[in-house]
């Protein structure tokens, strides 16, 4: 039913041509012009203009990739599923409004038709005609209201059950969207539990390397270095018990 509808969709907005590209569109992923074009047997030129009447309804969206050789931009398309279906209810709602205005006025009023060129009117302007047809001269029979009441009344109710069926797929695609959305916010969530992770680690081996760099400057002596100071000390002192023995003497 989907894809039944899409392909509505897109044939009410841009015309019977555009069904045929609604099979190549119906992808995860946005897909090449070109591509469409070899399928389908037409130009890119025939092919774009297409889905820039498409685009115009938000039915289809498109990325742009520059050819690095050849310098032009290639076109990649991909149908939008939700404003599709959106779309189509809005054109159906329309209709069931057409189909129970026309209802109540067959109810009320009365029409005339001409048998020959199908050519409907309503009193007043039969009226205006004498009742005569203006195209092959015969004389409007009056219709009966009865009949095409039932075939409007048959026609609203189908509407009403696609309409019911439009927003079953409206609320799947929902449920996709939100699944998604909820899918991407939780790998946001994980990215950024990972760069706090890094970062804190990054302070903490920034932190050990200050820390270390500050043992290193108030690192003891080693034992070598006070050896040494011990030595000079223990000479020092015998130089000046030496002096002094002198100074007595």
């Amino acid at each position: 039913m989907l894809n039944k509808f899409l392909k509505d969709s897109m044939a009410l907005a841009v015309g019977k041509p555009a069904e045929e590209i609604t099979d190549l569109l119906d992808a995860p992923k946005y897909v090449n012009e070109f591509i469409i074009a070899k399928k389908l047997n037409l130009t890119v030129n025939q092919i774009r203009n297409i889905l820039y009447k498409a685009s115009d309804y938000g039915l289809v969206s498109s990325i742009r990739k520059k050819d690095k050789r050849k310098g032009w931009y290639t076109y990649f398309w991909k149908i939008e599923i939700l404003k599709c279906l959106e779309f189509l209810r809005n054109e159906y709602l329309k209709k069931l409004e057409q189909l129970e205005h026309q209802a109540k006025s067959r109810e009320t009023k009365r029409f005339y038709f001409c048998d020959r060129c199908n050519i409907e009117l309503n009193e007043e302007n039969a009226l205006l005609h004498n009742f005569t047809c203006n195209e092959c001269g015969s004389i409007f029979v009056l219709k009966d209201n009865v009949k095409a009441i039932k075939e409007m009344r048959k026609n609203f109710e189908k509407l009403k059950k696609d309409l019911s069926l439009i927003d079953e797929e409206i609320n799947k695609e929902l449920e996709k969207t939100q699944k998604k959305r909820s899918r991407e916010r939780i790998k946001e969530e994980k990215k950024k539990a990972i760069n706090k992770k890094r970062i804190s680690k990054q302070k903490k081996s920034a932190s050990k390397k200050i820390k270390i760099k500050k043992q290193k400057k108030t690192k003891p002596k080693s034992k070598k270095i006070l050896r040494k100071k011990l030595v000079k000390k223990k000479a020092g002192k015998k130089s000046k018990n030496k002096r002094k023995k002198k100074k007595s003497k």
